[in-house]
């Protein structure tokens, strides 16, 4: 009866000591992140959002934000108020960053352009 106890107790004590060094170490054991997709898709849209690229339209103020809309009249949030107000209700070529999420641009560069 004894031997069952101890088994028994060095049995819990070794799982619970995997247990630990599991949740130390992390993936591939435990899921750390959100959870909501695959690690590829996530890479994807990461690699997507990594790609700069170039948008036209025109600049409007909305509130204290700039946004730029399109002309079939998606509107994406800019970044950068400051470097987007000099242009505003102009026509203009915006390269950046796209995060899809949020539909703002990371503004790398802005310039007008003859509508």
């Amino acid at each position: 009866m004894q031997s069952i106890k101890r088994d028994l107790c060095f049995g819990a004590a070794l799982s619970a000591l995997v247990f630990a060094c599991a949740l130390a170490w992390g993936s591939p054991f435990v899921g750390t992140g959100s959870g909501s997709m695959p690690a590829h898709v996530q890479d994807r849209q990461q690699q997507e959002q990594d790609k700069s690229a170039t948008f036209t339209g025109t600049v409007v103020r909305d509130g204290d934000l700039y946004v730029l809309r399109d002309a079939s009249g998606q509107v994406y949030r800019l970044d950068n108020p400051e470097r987007a107000k000099p242009f505003e209700g102009k026509a203009v070529r915006v390269t950046g960053q796209l995060d899809t999420e949020a539909k703002l641009i990371h503004i790398e560069s802005i310039e007008g352009i003859d509508a």
